[in-house]
């Protein structure tokens, strides 16, 4: 196959996967779970705001509604697919002919159960997450790019989805490697994502949820998982039910008094979030703080957690903000310039 054979079927292929997207919906169906999740947050934000005096549809609401669709489905038609799989099969021929390992071949945790790969796919992933969002901030040239995120004035679920389109490039460039030789398949990596994408929508959400409450949820989600993995469970016996409504009331109990206390050093959420966005930091913290995705874990570990005091009312964005362009078609190409 020759190299615009190979680009016509990567659009082709990536066009009718779209279509089917949007006129099949089916639980493994991407599309309408960002859209599920997306209205549900929407509605959450205005039943318990936290900042109760934002608008429901806040500054610049609907230009991120629609970064939550270019950045996920429509980049991906126009640019990224096609290019993407000539340089995926660029990088695995060569790192066979240095390494001799085949990445389409590698599997290591064939044989681990389910919830071990997604665990290990899940934390791989976000450290390596982790390091890319803190060299946006440290690289010059990245940042430029990864300032049409921070341009966010008022912060809200949308908000977690506006960012350059080069952001998705370096991304998913630096996670390929780790992921490949993992052998984390593309279904592992959909459950997976549909995980990090609703703690970054709550991380950037105008709502908070206490800890005692996330820990009570964790903890009965966690009893339930040991109740049938401990008992085998696979019917809906009176005896099953009570099993597992036992080990669910067990855990969320522990999530009650014991969780909760410990909840914001693992996973990150707004109170932290909105000081990422802050406008103004500390010298010491000149290239930013919080750096986390999904789990907080990582800027406690390397002294980049900053929470200073409830931060529901500080001003958001860089230096210069208020002159950042607000228009879509500015921010595409915003970062190639050298003055930029």
């Amino acid at each position: 196959m020759n190299l615009f054979e190979s680009i016509i079927n990567s659009y082709t292929g990536y066009a009718n996967y779209l279509w089917k997207e949007v006129t099949t919906p089916h639980w493994g169906n991407y599309f309408y779970w960002l859209l599920g999740i997306s209205i549900l947050f929407m509605f959450v934000e205005w039943i318990i705001p936290w900042r109760k005096g934002q608008a429901k549809f806040r500054k610049d609401f609907f230009i991120d509604f629609f970064y939550m669709f270019f950045n996920f489905f429509l980049f991906s038609l126009i640019i990224y697919n096609a290019a993407s799989d000539l340089v995926v099969n660029f990088f695995n021929t060569l790192f066979l002919s240095i390494t001799s390992i085949d990445l389409t071949q590698m599997n290591p945790l064939y044989h681990s159960p389910y919830w071990l790969v997604l665990l290990i796919g899940f934390l791989v992933r976000d450290f390596v997450q982790w390091w890319t969002h803190r060299l946006l901030h440290s690289t010059e040239k990245l940042w430029a790019f990864h300032k049409v995120h921070h341009s966010v004035r008022e912060m809200g679920f949308a908000a977690h989805l506006r960012y350059h389109w080069m952001e998705n490039v370096v991304y998913r460039t630096i996670e390929y490697l780790p992921l490949s030789l993992l052998g984390i398949g593309l279904y592992d990596f959909f459950v997976i994502h549909i995980f990090t994408l609703i703690i970054g929508h709550y991380n950037h959400s105008n709502f908070r949820i206490p800890s005692k409450i996330t820990g009570t949820f964790i903890g009965s989600i966690i009893g339930i998982l040991i109740a049938i993995y401990s008992f085998l469970l696979i019917d809906f016996s009176i005896k099953d039910v009570l099993i597992v409504a036992s080990c669910a009331t067990v855990g969320a109990t522990f999530g009650y008094f014991i969780i909760s206390k410990y909840i914001k050093y693992v996973f990150n959420g707004p109170s932290m979030h909105i000081w990422h966005h802050a406008k103004e930091l500390p010298n010491h913290f000149s290239n930013g703080v919080n750096f986390g995705l999904t789990l907080s874990i990582w800027d406690y570990i390397f002294k980049t957690a900053y929470i200073p005091y409830d931060g529901r009312d500080i001003e958001l964005g860089f230096e210069g903000v208020e002159h950042f362009p607000n228009k879509f078609e500015d921010h595409i190409v915003y970062g190639f310039n050298k003055n930029e």
